[in-house]
């Protein structure tokens, strides 16, 4: 990927659902360390488009781009496997299984004990521990099962898992949704965490005040287009809702 290149970009997107024109010739694009949020109310065509760029749903129209090259992914497998993670609202995390199982699940490493395969708990411990150390969220015990945190740890959980498994982009869907204040502000901490680090971040939020906490720019859909788009330094929330309005 040349300097300059997007680390993603969706052109002309298109997406239908029977006679529903879900998206109809988005534009989006997101750089390396750059976070883009995605604002517009409900059926404005947010989740068809991240479920587009995250493998979920095969665009009708248009082409995705992704460092550089074109891409179709398969399924959301495939789109993980070329460094494309979401955290959905609800985590999608396992209550009981602890830290470690979860910033593994579905590719837990093996050992072998007594001449038989068995799932290397100790290895997935420490790695998490270290993965949660460069973002330096402070959970004092990782055996425990995630049914025991808090929201915000729940949080800081998924977020260790994508970068644990090198997302370059990472989609968040609602992070700070349910969250208290202290919470909600070491989500916006770690999101500017993973900015240093390189990751372009796909932001969707209904909570203006978080929009403009961490935004470089805001991309408004309204009715499956494209509403308009500005940097965070160039507008206001108000300016923003009349986007969203029309």
């Amino acid at each position: 990927m040349s300097e300059g290149t997007p680390l993603l970009q969706a052109s002309g997107i298109s997406k239908r659902f029977g006679g529903v024109h879900a998206l109809e010739d988005v534009d989006f694009g997101l750089a390396a360390g750059e976070v883009v949020a995605l604002a517009g109310d409900n059926g404005a065509g947010k989740s068809t488009l991240i479920k587009i760029i995250s493998g979920v749903f095969p665009p009708d129209g248009g082409t995705l781009f992704y460092q550089g090259s074109r891409v179709a992914f398969a399924n959301p497998q495939d789109a993980r496997a070329r460094g494309i993670e979401t955290i959905y609202q609800d985590l999608a995390l396992a209550d009981n299984l602890d830290v470690g199982a979860n910033v593994f699940l579905g590719r837990e490493p093996m050992t072998r004990r007594f001449g038989l395969p068995v799932i290397d708990r100790r290895r997935m411990r420490a790695e998490a521990a270290m993965t949660l150390d460069r973002l330096d969220i402070g959970l004092d015990r990782l055996d425990r099962p995630v049914s025991a945190l808090s929201g915000g740890q729940r949080q800081c959980v998924a977020i260790g898992r994508a970068l644990h498994w090198n997302a370059r982009v990472l989609i968040m869907d609602e992070p700070t949704a349910a969250l208290g204040v202290p919470e909600q502000r070491k989500v916006i901490a770690l999101i500017q965490s993973l900015k240093a680090h390189g990751v372009g971040i796909v932001f969707i939020s209904h909570n203006l005040a978080d929009i403009f906490a961490v935004a470089d720019r805001i991309v408004v859909l309204r009715r499956g287009t494209n509403a308009g788009e500005r940097t965070r330094a160039a507008t206001n929330p108000d300016e923003i809702v009349r986007l969203m309005v029309g």
